[in-house]
């Protein structure tokens, strides 16, 4: 199969970015490869969990790509919704709302028909404490809307954490090993892997699926690198426990999502969506001591392990992110020294026992 390649947002980058307005208009603005791929997709476009972190920039994305190109798209966000503002923000940008729970199945089955559908929905944190929900939300979710939608193609998010720790020497896991990560919720993730993988097979709904197993997505107001610098800018000790990451700036991430509805298979097919390089806590921890002119401190010892991606098959189907790590860097640097909003919803990459 020849390579499809695609430069990604090609437009105008600042140096810094310096409100939430501006950054949300960076996470929106579709280049030409999303334009591209927005053409191809028939209307309603239905993103579920639109409510979280990604949801809403992703499904003002296409919203603004289907805009541009004159095509007639109506772009349907579904979502709990419990926050009020998430769902005002995305009214007022063209992006129909949708206030649904998925492990309702009278409320599945109002969800209006599709042939294009992203599914954002999972749980994480809280796992080590009562796995019950995370379980319930990460199987019966899913579950529910395979048997709601037949013959519809399905870009699934998924995560890392289906993989275990490997050597930083082997470039991180490839799609085709084997799923033995440690702890409930990875091992959750999985089992909602393998719902999507039996109904993108089934005789009677062949749903045509790709899953995009994410880690970690970033913009200024949360990720590891946001972690670590506000650790390094309030002179707090950096955990060096998981010394390596990959990261992936959140509009990369959003365009690759689009993209994906290309490579939608039955069987499903799983890709990696994540940076192509590993960096390393301990140096980005004293890049950002010299932005802010202070000398980070850390706890831990580096491992030769860590929860890693090999991204060869991303960069074939789906091409190579445009924001590097130093651009990134920059960015969060410089809305951290100026006060900028953050979410407050660390991403505990540092934990090793697979407990969130």
């Amino acid at each position: 199969m020849p390579r499809e390649c695609f430069e990604f947002m090609a437009i105008d980058l600042p140096d810094a970015i310096e409100s939430e307005e501006q950054l949300d208009t960076i996470l929106t603005q579709p280049d030409e490869a999303i334009l591209e791929s927005v053409r191809g997709l028939e209307s309603p476009l239905v993103l579920l969990g639109a409510g979280g972190k990604m949801g809403p920039t992703l499904a003002v994305l296409a919203k603004r790509a289907s805009e541009a190109t004159g095509k007639p798209l109506r772009v349907i966000a579904a979502s709990r919704f419990r926050n009020a503002d998430a769902r005002n923000w995305l009214e007022q940008r063209g992006v129909e709302t949708l206030s649904v729970d998925l492990l309702n199945r009278a409320d599945v089955d109002r969800l209006p028909d599709t042939r294009n559908l992203l599914y954002l929905v999972g749980m994480k944190f809280g796992t080590s404490v009562d796995p019950v929900p995370t379980w319930v939300t990460n199987t019966i979710a899913p579950m529910h809307v395979s048997e709601r939608y037949h013959h519809c193609r399905i870009v699934a998010l998924s995560t890392g954490n289906v993989y275990p720790n490997v050597s930083v020497s082997t470039g991180g896991c490839r799609e085709d090993n084997a799923l033995t990560p440690i702890g409930e919720y990875a091992n959750a993730a999985i089992a909602r892997e393998r719902l999507f993988q039996y109904y993108s097979r089934s005789d009677t709904q062949a749903n045509p699926t790709a899953l995009l197993r994410l880690n970690y997505a970033h913009d200024l107001r949360y990720g590891v690198l946001t972690d670590i610098a506000t650790k390094v800018w309030r002179e707090e000790p950096v955990s060096l426990d998981v010394g390596y990451f990959n990261a992936i700036w959140q509009g990369d991430a959003n365009a690759m999502c689009l993209h994906a509805f290309r490579h939608c298979e039955s069987p499903s097919q799983a890709i990696n969506l994540t940076s192509p390089d590993i960096y390393s806590v301990r140096e980005v921890a004293e890049q950002f001591g010299k932005m802010f002119g202070r000398v980070p401190s850390f706890t831990g010892t580096e491992q030769s392990v860590a929860l890693l991606s090999n991204t060869d098959r991303m960069l074939e189907k789906l091409g190579s992110p445009s924001v590097t790590l130093e651009k990134m860097m920059r960015w969060i640097g410089h809305w951290i020294q100026t006060g900028g909003r953050l979410l407050n919803k660390p991403t505990h990459f540092e934990t090793r026992d697979g407990k969130y």
